[in-house]
């Protein structure tokens, strides 16, 4: 919790006005009973001092308790707005700032958080854990200054009056502190099982809400809204043994503060009768007692804020203090615009756990050369593209961009030299161009670019798609580039998702163009005009194809076959087609040519 209250010291001054406000507004919260004792006094013609010495009138005095009374709630109300106005745009601040903040540490981490935390549980953290730091400050803060006042003032006034009296009503007081502390320490662990459980059931309703189309296919609606309902009920499990604690907090609590009251109540009424002290010292006394000890009771509820607070603080500051595995260079070398030559030495790599997925690669790309990268399933192609963009290290060897090792590079110099068209196309909820102009950098903001700027713009789009053979059929659609795409492009088919991603990558404009499978989804036709505009496409770059359809990388200036990991033949299309090996092999199956025995009927 320290952490996040130092998120607070940019807005220290905030943070002063809202915990002076709230010491100001309990201080005068606690002020009644000392009015309802002076009234108490008036009334039986023994007013103190101070009132005495202001007027000696019965009536005017009475005035002046019912001015004073006035004036106290007037002001509590003003500093009960003050504190609460502080609190709650300091707790909107400090959100906002955590929020940034976690996000910017989740975007900077590798792509293995990614590939093994649940989006589910990710989102919690960034929304849920968030949320309930905020809700803390927005009550759980203010309540524990007024805790603190409460107990001062009090502490003061009671001492003040009489020790005796006092001592006899803060008795409970020790109790009520060691059963908050006793509850804060059981609480704490069933809260961390309600956030993980949280978690749980926003990953299954995130998995199932994406994956609808395939659900409702196989008719499986029934076996997953079981699977929802374990996930629910292991969330209400987790709460119900939570609340199973605090529900016994306050009712302990009262008996140990009635016990207190009572004894008050004995030894002041008897004093009071005997004249040791003044009806109006025990109206006072009974009445701020009660004021002391009731809100005590709500030390659970604080407390059970705070453990929720905390719990979450350590999700996402554990987030925040766990550095990227990928990082940038202390002293990165400068790459503004690359020639595009690209060397992997002895790559190996493996994920962390499995056989080695690349074993010992090396090859070599000139600039402005488009090389076909083919091979089985399991192959290594994916893997080689990731290292490429530095999504992951390689576990030995090096992979190098114009004679520089990637470790050398800062990631974003790195990954501007790259377009790439992946086979899991992602869209964003927008219009077409909006999706399209995402690859023209800072600036391809379609919501925010106007005027000649977005038509210069618009050109460019328009540019991209005609050579990704995707502008016929936008022009096609009644609002053009404005058409909205849906959620993840639901409302493109799967080729025409590909094809706006191919013009997004095209519209980057960078000097090296990396097309992983990216005619997987397209049709026939669609293909074969994509195939007849790939050497245009990659003019002027350099190009790595990875395709299962080796149709697509038969005009490749090089064709590399990978097979385990390795670098198992290169060539040309027709050279490796020669050769009969694992390229004849795939080509042949491909082309039709192999030879199938005709079954015997």
């Amino acid at each position: 919790m320290a952490r996040l209250f130092a998120y607070m010291r940019p807005m220290k001054g905030r943070l002063a006005f809202a915990a002076t406000s709230a010491a100001a507004n309990k201080v005068l919260d606690l002020a009644p009973p000392i009015i309802v004792a002076w009234l108490t006094d008036v009334v039986l013609r023994k007013p103190p001092a101070f009132m005495q010495a202001l007027s000696t009138d019965l009536f005017t005095q009475i005035v002046i308790v019912a001015l004073l009374t006035v004036a106290v709630f007037g002001l509590e109300s003003l500093f009960q707005w003050m504190y609460q106005y502080g609190f709650m745009t300091l707790a909107q601040n400090v959100q906002h700032a955590l929020r940034l903040d976690a996000y910017a540490r989740m975007q900077s981490r590798e792509i293995r958080f990614f590939e093994e935390h649940r989006l589910g549980k990710t989102l919690a953290m960034l929304n849920d854990d968030v949320n309930q730091l905020e809700r803390f400050l927005n009550s759980g803060a203010a309540e524990l200054v007024h805790l603190v006042v409460l107990v001062s003032f009090s502490c003061y006034v009671l001492f003040s009056a009489n020790w005796i009296m006092a001592l006899v009503g803060l008795i409970p007081v020790p109790v009520i502190i060691w059963g908050s502390l006793k509850f804060s320490q059981l609480m704490e662990p069933r809260y961390k099982e309600v956030r993980a459980a949280v978690g749980e059931v926003a990953s299954r309703l995130e998995n199932n809400i994406a994956g609808i189309a395939v659900i409702k296919s196989f008719t499986a609606e029934s076996f997953e809204l079981e699977r929802v309902r374990q996930a629910s009920d292991a969330y209400r499990e987790a709460n119900h043994r939570a609340i199973r604690v605090t529900a016994l907090f306050t009712p302990i609590i009262r008996m140990a503060i009635a016990l207190g009251f009572g004894g008050v109540i004995v030894l002041g009424g008897w004093w009071a009768v005997e004249g040791v002290i003044s009806l109006g010292e025990l109206v006072m006394f009974c009445m701020l007692i009660q004021r002391l000890l009731w809100p005590l009771t709500r030390l659970g509820t604080t407390f059970d804020e705070y453990q929720r607070a905390k719990v979450s603080a350590s999700r996402v500051f554990s987030l925040l203090a766990t550095p990227p595995l990928v990082q940038d260079p202390e002293a990165p070398r400068e790459l503004q615009r690359a020639r595009g030559d690209l060397c992997f030495e002895g790559v190996g790599f493996s994920y962390r756990t499995g056989a080695p997925v690349l074993d010992g690669l090396s090859f070599s790309v000139a600039a402005g050369e488009m090389i076909g990268i083919a091979g089985p399933t399991g192959a290594g192609k994916s893997t080689l593209i990731k290292l490429l963009l530095r999504l992951y290290d390689p576990g030995r060897g090096r992979v190098k961009i114009d004679g520089h090792d990637l470790r050398e590079l800062r990631q974003a110099d790195l990954r501007r030299q790259i377009a790439l068209v992946s086979q899991d196309v992602y869209l964003f909820h927008g219009t077409i161009f909006e999706n399209i102009a995402y690859g023209s950098g800072a600036e391809g903001d379609g919501a925010r670019v106007s005027g000649e700027g977005r038509t210069a713009l618009l050109e460019r789009v328009i540019a991209a798609s005609r050579a990704a053979e995707f502008h016929e059929f936008v022009q096609s659609l009644p609002q053009g580039y404005d058409s909205v795409v849906g959620e993840r492009g639901i409302k493109l088919s799967g080729g025409q998702r590909q094809r706006l991603s191919i013009a997004r990558a095209l519209l980057k404009d960078a000097p090296i163009l990396v097309l992983d499978e990216a005619t997987s989804s397209v049709d026939t036709e669609t293909e074969r005009e994509i195939q007849q505009n790939l050497a245009a496409i990659t003019r002027g770059r350099t190009a790595l194809v990875i395709a299962h359809r080796l149709s697509t990388i038969r005009g490749a200036h090089r064709i590399l076959v990978l097979k385990d990991g390795r670098l198992t033949e290169e060539g040309t299309h027709d050279e490796l087609v020669a050769q009969g090996g694992v390229y004849a092999d795939l080509w042949a199956v491909q082309s039709g040519t192999l030879g199938f025995q005709t079954p015997v009927s």
